[in-house]
């Protein structure tokens, strides 16, 4: 759907006259609804959680967003304590109700999310070292941690919604196995300002995350 300017109007012709009806300004990508006003609990936590996955199994992630569900297989055995920290961080809703703070276009295409704050800042008080660099590439689903520079892992993380020319600086620890199409269509929205570097157009939240063994 197109973007209708602020203030423009509709001629509708009704008893032999016409009138001026205004048309609300649509800032949603397709499929997306209204984020929620629910606030992100922000927990602190003081240290890295203790290992409690199994490496040797396989795990899941469903993100429920205002814009469509996107499922995620998880990569535990090359990155266990990225799909460790990740798990105990979706069970403690961490990530409930916290925006996708960050759009990037023109050879990046990622959707950066997990920061409570929005401002791409915040974690969730602990870092953890970098996993599966080797090699690393970022092809069209690669989900992966984002990072302030080496082994400064968090809550922070991204979703490639077309294949990226990224360096191999971040931890790959997943692949969208369901609604590819969800991220995309919030990446036709643009960056808010125009740009190729910012907040989506569309606010997108991360309504709930959950993350289970298969």
């Amino acid at each position: 759907m197109g973007l209708v300017a602020a203030g423009a109007a509709l001629a509708i012709a009704a008893a032999g006259r016409a009138f001026a009806v205004p048309l609300p300004l649509h800032t949603e990508a397709p499929g997306c609804m209204a984020a929620s006003d629910e606030k992100p609990n922000g927990k602190q936590f003081p240290s890295e959680p203790a290992m409690t996955i199994d490496p040797a199994a396989a795990y899941a992630t469903k993100l429920q967003t205002n814009c469509g569900t996107i499922d995620i297989a998880l990569d535990a055995a090359h990155a266990p304590r990225t799909v460790n920290s990740f798990e105990f961080l979706s069970g403690q809703q961490y990530f409930d109700h916290t925006p996708c703070h960050r759009l990037t276009t023109q050879g990046l295409f990622v959707l950066q999310c997990g920061d409570p704050t929005g401002t791409g800042t915040g974690g969730p008080g602990y870092q953890f070292p970098d996993e599966n660099l080797a090699g690393a590439t970022y092809p069209t689903g690669t989900v992966a941690m984002a990072n302030a520079g080496p082994n400064t892992n968090g809550s922070q993380f991204f979703l490639v919604y077309s294949d990226s020319k990224l360096p191999p600086n971040y931890t790959p620890f997943g692949h969208i196995t369901g609604g590819l199409s969800v991220l995309q269509n919030i990446a036709t929205g643009g960056v808010k300002d125009g740009g190729p570097d910012g907040a989506p157009a569309t606010p997108v939240t991360l309504e709930s995350v959950t993350t289970a063994r298969n």
